[in-house]
C-alpha cells in the first residue's frame, strides 16, 4: 500500500498514463451481502473522487439482495436518507479489463457527514477489529480459500459447462481431476492473468468435486483488510472472466442440490512484532495463545453463523450428510470439525476456519472470525478438548440448521457487540428478516407438484 497522499497520487497519475484506453472509474463501496455498489465516472474524475471522496447514502450499504431499500430504515426515513461520504480506501486502483472497453475500479468505504467512520460499513468492522489487535502488539497473517461453480448460462436454471476440448457437457464429479484443470485453462490463464494484474495473491487451483467447481487458493497475507479486499475483488472479476468465455461462475454456497456446495475456508496464524508465529509451540500441537483463539471461535460460532450462512441457500449447504461443517468442534487435521489445526510444518501452525459458504460478504466472514478469536484470547478461555473421528455424527453443539435461527442467534448473541457495533447488527438483522420475509410468501414448482393435487 501507498504510504503518502501524494504518493498515491503520483501512483495513480501514473497507473493511469500507463493506460490511455482507459475511459472510466467504478468507485464501489461494499455493502453487507457482499455486493460491489457505487457510480460509473468519467477517468478525469479518478483523482478528485480519491483526494474528496464522493457522495452516496449511508442506506446503500444495508440494501437487500434485490437492491432494495429496508421497510421502515431510520437510516431512510429518520434521517432523510442523508448522504454519507465515500472515502478512498487506497487500495490501489484496479483494471477491469473483461468488460467492452478497459476500465478502473477503486474501492471506498463509508464516514458520516463529519467525517467519523460509519459504523454500518462491514469493511470499517473489519478494520476495527484489527485495530484492537494491533493494541496488543498483534498481526493476523490470513489466506482464504474460495470455491465456485462455471456453469452453462443460457438455461434457466444452471447446469454444468460443456467442454471446450471435447463439448460434451461435463455429467460427473471430478475431485482433483487434472483433465477439468486442463479443459478450461484459457479461463482460469484468464482469471490468473486479472488476478496479477489487480495484485490479487492468487495461489494454488484445483478441481473441485462438484461438475465445473473449481477453488482458487490465496497466498498468506499479514493484512486481513488486504484478503477481505481481495477476495471481494476476486469474486468480482471470477464472474467478469467466465462472461468473456460465453460461461458464467457463481459463488452460491448451494447451486445444485445433489452437487456439493461451495465453500469459503479462511486460514489464519498471529504474528507478534518480530513476526514470529505464536501458534507454533514447537511441536505437533498448538500453542495456549492457540487454544484460547479456538475457543473464542468455539464460544462465538453459533451467534455469527449469520455471517458465514448469510442467504436462504447457504443453509443447503450447512444439511448434515452434506460434507459441510454443523457441529461446533475442532481437532487436528481433521476436515469433519469447524475448526481445524493443519498438520504440516510446525512453522506454518494456524487455525483453519471450516463455516462459511462462498456466498459470504469476506469482511464480515474475517471480522467474525478474528473479533471471535479475539475475544478467546481476552478472555484466556480454553476449548473442549479437540475432537478425534467424524464430528458428522457426534452428538455435540450444532449450527443454526436454518436461516430464522441463525438472523435470531445473530441478534440476540452475547459476543455479537464486542465484535460489532449496534448499528451493523441492526443492519444486518433488519436486511436479512426483509429477505426471509419474501422468500417465505415465493411458493416454488417444487411444492405445487408435491402438494397441489394432493393434500
Amino acid at each position: 500500500m501507498t504510504d503518502t497522499p501524494e504518493a498515491l497520487n503520483n501512483d495513480i497519475r501514473n497507473w493511469l498514463q500507463e493506460r490511455p484506453e482507459i475511459e472510466s472509474v467504478f468507485a464501489c463501496v461494499c455493502d453487507l451481502n457482499g455486493i460491489m455498489r457505487g457510480k460509473r465516472l468519467p477517468i478525469e474524475k479518478a483523482k478528485s473522487i480519491m483526494d474528496d471522496g464522493l457522495r452516496l447514502p449511508l442506506s446503500i450499504l444495508s440494501l437487500d439482495i434485490w437492491g432494495e431499500d429496508i421497510e421502515n430504515n431510520e437510516l431512510v426515513y429518520e434521517t432523510g436518507d442523508s448522504d454519507g461520504i465515500c472515502e478512498y480506501t487506497r487500495r490501489p486502483i484496479v483494471l477491469v479489463n473483461w468488460t467492452s472497453r478497459p476500465s478502473a475500479l477503486a474501492m471506498f468505504w463509508m464516514n458520516t457527514e463529519d467525517g467519523a467512520p460509519f459504523p454500518g460499513d462491514p469493511r470499517r468492522a473489519l478494520s476495527r477489529v484489527v485495530e484492537r489487535y494491533k493494541a496488543r502488539g498483534l498481526t493476523p497473517v490470513v489466506a482464504t480459500e474460495l470455491e465456485f461453480y462455471l456453469y452453462d448460462p443460457t438455461s434457466s436454471e444452471p447446469q454444468p459447462p460443456h467442454s471446450p476440448v471435447t463439448g460434451k457437457r461435463l455429467d460427473s464429479d471430478g475431485a482433483l481431476s487434472l483433465d477439468e484443470l486442463e479443459h478450461f485453462d484459457a479461463v482460469l490463464n484468464d482469471i490468473y492473468d486479472a488476478c496479477a494484474e489487480q495484485g490479487i495473491p492468487a495461489d494454488a487451483a484445483i478441481s473441485e468435486n462438484g461438475a465445473g467447481q473449481f477453488e482458487i487458493n490465496m497466498v498468506h497475507v499479514a493484512d486481513p483488510l488486504q484478503a477481505a479486499d481481495d477476495a471481494v475483488l476476486f469474486k468480482r472479476l471470477v464472474r467478469g472472466i467466465a462472461r468473456k468465455h460465453d460461461l458464467a461462475a457463481t459463488f452460491m454456497a448451494k447451486p445444485y442440490g445433489d452437487r456439493s456446495g461451495s465453500g469459503f475456508h479462511v486460514h489464519f496464524s498471529l504474528v507478534d512484532a518480530e513476526g514470529v508465529n505464536l501458534f507454533d509451540s514447537g511441536g505437533e500441537l498448538g500453542t495456549p495463545l492457540m487454544e484460547n483463539a479456538v475457543a473464542g471461535l468455539l464460544a462465538t460460532m453459533q451467534e455469527n453463523t449469520l455471517t458465514f450462512a448469510p442467504h436462504e441457500n447457504s443453509y443447503r449447504r450447512l444439511l448434515p450428510g452434506a460434507h459441510a461443517p454443523i457441529n461446533v468442534a475442532w481437532g487436528y487435521e481433521n476436515r469433519t470439525a469447524a475448526i481445524r489445526i493443519p498438520g504440516g510444518n510446525h512453522k506454518a501452525r494456524r487455525i483453519e476456519h471450516r463455516v462459511a459458504g462462498a456466498d459470504a460478504n469476506p469482511y464480515l466472514v474475517l471480522a467474525s472470525i478474528l473479533g471471535g478469536a479475539l475475544i478467546g484470547i481476552e478472555g484466556d478461555m480454553k476449548p473442549a478438548a479437540p475432537i478425534e473421528g467424524d464430528a458428522y455424527s457426534m452428538k455435540l453443539d450444532h449450527l443454526p440448521l436454518d436461516w430464522a435461527t441463525a438472523i435470531q442467534a445473530f441478534k440476540r448473541g452475547t459476543h455479537v457487540q464486542e465484535i460489532y457495533s449496534k448499528r451493523l447488527q441492526t443492519m444486518l438483522v433488519e436486511c436479512k428478516m426483509q429477505e426471509l420475509k419474501r422468500f417465505a410468501r415465493a411458493v416454488t414448482d417444487f411444492e405445487y407438484d408435491s402438494y397441489l393435487e394432493v393434500v
